[in-house]
């Protein structure tokens, strides 16, 4: 069928492109409905993203759920309203979860949470919620805004700035920050994503808690952290602490089968060369192993990953 005799349109994307390629830009005068959602940070945004709002004037609802980079100004609620709400003047319901990442090294002066915020004041009708992270290493920041409750599937590069909350339709999230992650902070995500399937998690820094733990023989007191849905956990890029988080039985609790995507050496570390008592329970229950870089070390791995194919992986 025709693209302009569309009604409703729901779309998930595993890449956002530039729409030059694109020959049609014809309006869609019958679309009442648009949904799109994407996992994928894309860079394309004004050349993509923005057009083809601009071809929907009579949409009544719609659901923006990605992230985005930008150039010289997060995404907000002035950008919101003045480039896409204002060209929709039928549009009744609309659910966002945007965020927005730009680089910060010839920045001069860098919007607070408060600032962001503050660009919301006619979106009286709803609950928005909106928060900033710098991060000085990566010379980068972030800009979070979402309207709650939230029905987005994806939430990425969660931080410690994090406001928590419920978010009953995410699938698959990530977690990054040029600060530790404490065991406390995954027991909130969880709490806070109790759909979760997917997670990934970047961060090199030393737990500071788990060394208190140690010093205090304290570990037996945390709280066991169950992640009831998850399926997929990419932990490539992190600190050790955070393999320990995860496979150390009397922290973490999994309750399905586990697709692990680890590095090889880290992993070995952390399991004492593949002989650490309680780290075997968790172990057991990964029935994908993904190991970066490859390692031909395939019959010990098979006797502390029984249930596990294994996959080695050049970097």
């Amino acid at each position: 069928g025709r693209f302009d005799q569309l009604q409703t349109l729901h779309v998930d994307l595993i890449n956002l492109c530039n729409s030059k390629g694109i020959q049609n830009h014809k309006d869609l005068p019958n679309l009442k409905d648009f949904s799109l959602s994407s996992n994928v940070e894309s860079d394309t945004y004004s050349e993509s993203i923005l057009p083809l709002l601009g071809r929907m004037s009579n949409v009544e609802v719609l659901s923006l759920y990605f992230s985005v980079c930008v150039n010289e100004k997060f995404i907000d609620g002035n950008h919101l309203m003045n480039d896409i709400i204002d060209y929709m003047p039928w549009l009744n319901h609309f659910s966002f979860y945007i965020r927005s990442v730009m680089h910060t090294r010839n920045q001069i002066s860098l919007p607070s949470t408060k600032d962001i915020q503050s660009t919301f004041v006619n979106f009286s009708n709803h609950t928005i919620i909106s928060y900033v992270d710098y991060f000085q290493k990566a010379k980068q920041g972030q800009c979070h805004i979402y309207s709650y409750p939230s029905f987005t599937p994806y939430y990425n590069s969660i931080s410690n700035n994090f406001p928590g909350g419920l978010f009953k339709h995410v699938r698959a999230i990530s977690l990054y920050d040029e600060h530790p992650f404490e065991h406390e902070f995954f027991l909130q995500i969880v709490h806070s994503f109790p759909s979760m399937e997917k997670l990934t998690l970047t961060n090199r820094k030393p737990q500071n808690g788990k060394q208190l733990n140690n010093n205090n023989n304290n570990n037996k007191n945390l709280s066991i952290i169950e992640y009831s849905y998850l399926h997929e956990l990419i932990i490539i890029d992190v600190h050790s602490d955070y393999i320990e988080e995860f496979l150390v039985d009397t922290k973490t609790y999994f309750s399905k089968d586990i697709f692990l995507s680890i590095n090889y050496e880290s992993l070995k570390y952390v399991t004492h060369n593949f002989t650490r008592d309680d780290t075997r329970i968790n172990c057991a229950k990964i029935n994908e192993l993904e190991l970066f870089p490859a390692s031909q070390s395939t019959n010990v791995l098979g006797d502390y990953f029984p249930n596990a194919n294994l996959c080695f992986l050049e970097q």
